[in-house]
């Protein structure tokens, strides 16, 4: 069969290419071994939401009588909450049929591997392969799990983000390798249904590529829930063989030894470009990833890669934004290039974190001269009102332009606050527009206004 554009890849990024594709006038396959929607969909974004809200569900009924609400025998239900997210994510992918069907997308079941002169092989469970044809080709593979080789992976006592989400039972003590987004996720989710948690980080802090303050905050509503939060620390080893895992930490206090039940791996992901026929096509890589120009085209003629196996950032929103722009490349559009210093990222635990931009360290190694705003939910009504006055908004803004070179919230629901901060730095906005704009009161985001006034020393809120 010949295709205007072949999609390997059914992810955020390879269906959304795939649909844009089809709606510009592209005849246009996609190759999916496994559930439509990729990780992000199936094993990660969507499911761990979903937990996450049960888990957040579990809080405000332990908490009811803060509230004025008698809740009595609260208890989580382990295997509902499971089957709740699985059911999320099934919802959604069938809504990826739904798209498909709606815009004529067909869907190539099986292992893709591209070939030699604009071909793609096809090869089902039944090892049956169907060679293809396609004028463009885009590779959209995503990525999985890293395992450690001093304890990989055995889904049974060493977990990945797979089995997090779908235990069997509740273990009573969790090791988590890693403090990224998903290895603090899983701390919350985990603690907050009575797991004994220990969070363990290699660098100075948890969440090391968000804002130093923001590192600092989650770690003291961690230690306040009773995570055990170990920074600066190096797993040496992990031994299986007893009834729990134990753990040698090099700390800097010297060696310590942690048991737990169960370990999970959140160290990273490795991206999905082995055995899908790139080395054979002599394809450029480096250090695993693909390297592409800003129109997302390899170095061979017709093929093109996106998402989480080229070296930008591995976020599925990104994904989907290369996805569109590489397709539009591919129809003569000339979209605008993507700014990648203008990425949002959140992480789901409570309280929330988003941030946008450079850091303050960011911005020190650069030399740049920087003003700082921050406002403590602390000081907010409606985050009292909420119970939710952990944490803060903070806007760093250029001294000489005023314009916010970053911003880095951490608090409840500040991941559905951080878009118009991005949606401003896009349009160039300066700390004095958004002093001058009227946001509602009471709401979390009038600490926004809040922040960008305490940018000029000109705080008159509360």
């Amino acid at each position: 069969m010949k295709y205007d554009i072949i999609v390997i890849g059914a992810g955020p990024g390879g269906y959304v290419a795939a649909i844009r594709a089809a709606q510009l006038g592209f005849n246009t396959a996609v190759v999916e071994r496994n559930e439509l929607g990729g990780i992000c969909l199936n094993w990660g974004c969507i499911p761990t939401k979903a937990l996450l809200k049960s888990a957040q569900v579990l809080h405000y009924a332990q908490a009811g009588a803060e509230y004025g609400v008698n809740a009595s025998e609260v208890s989580a239900d382990l295997e509902k909450m499971v089957a709740r997210s699985r059911g999320v994510s099934t919802t959604m992918n069938a809504g990826i049929e739904y798209l498909f069907k709606k815009n004529k997308v067909t869907v190539l079941k099986g292992n893709g591997k591209v070939l030699s002169g604009g071909r793609v092989e096809v090869t089902d469970d039944d090892d049956h392969a169907v060679i293809h044809d396609a004028d463009h080709i885009i590779l959209a593979t995503g990525a999985r799990p890293v395992s450690l080789p001093f304890a990989p992976v055995d889904g049974i006592k060493i977990w990945s983000y797979y089995q997090a989400l779908t235990p069997d039972a509740l273990p009573k003590s969790l090791a988590i390798i890693g403090s990224g987004a998903i290895g603090s996720e899983f701390a919350f989710f985990y603690r907050s249904l009575g797991c004994e948690v220990t969070l363990i980080e290699y660098l100075d802090r948890i969440l090391p590529l968000e804002d130093d303050d923001t590192s600092a905050q989650l770690s003291r509503s961690f230690r306040k829930m009773g995570i055990k939060v170990m920074v600066s620390s190096q797993v040496k080893s992990v031994d299986t063989t007893g009834e729990v895992c134990r753990l040698t930490v090099e700390t800097k206090k010297g060696e310590e030894v942690i048991e737990a039940e169960k370990v999970l791996s959140a160290v990273g992901v490795r991206p999905n470009t082995e055995f899908i026929g790139l080395e054979e096509l002599g394809v450029e890589m480096n250090r695993g990833k693909v390297v592409v120009d800003a129109d997302f085209r390899t170095n061979v003629p017709g093929l093109y890669a996106i998402g989480d196996i080229i070296p930008t950032p591995a976020l599925a929103h990104v994904a989907e934004a290369e996805g569109v722009r590489c397709v539009e490349c591919i129809a003569g559009l000339k979209p605008a290039p993507i700014d990648y210093g203008n990425i949002p990222a959140c992480t789901y635990t409570s309280p929330e974190v988003a941030s946008v931009g450079m850091t303050e360290r960011a911005v020190k190694e650069k030399g740049i001269a920087y003003k700082v705003g921050k406002f403590p939910f602390t000081a907010s009504g409606k985050a009292a009102a909420a119970g939710e006055r952990d944490g803060f908004v903070k806007l760093i803004v250029d001294e000489a332009t005023d314009k916010v070179l970053g911003a880095h919230l951490v608090g409840g629901n500040v991941s559905e606050m951080v878009g118009g901060i991005v949606v401003a730095r896009n349009l160039g906005v300066t700390a004095t527009n958004i002093i001058k704009s009227v946001f509602p009161h009471p709401t979390m985001s009038e600490a926004i206004l809040e922040a960008a006034e305490a940018v000029h020393n000109e705080a008159i809120h509360i």
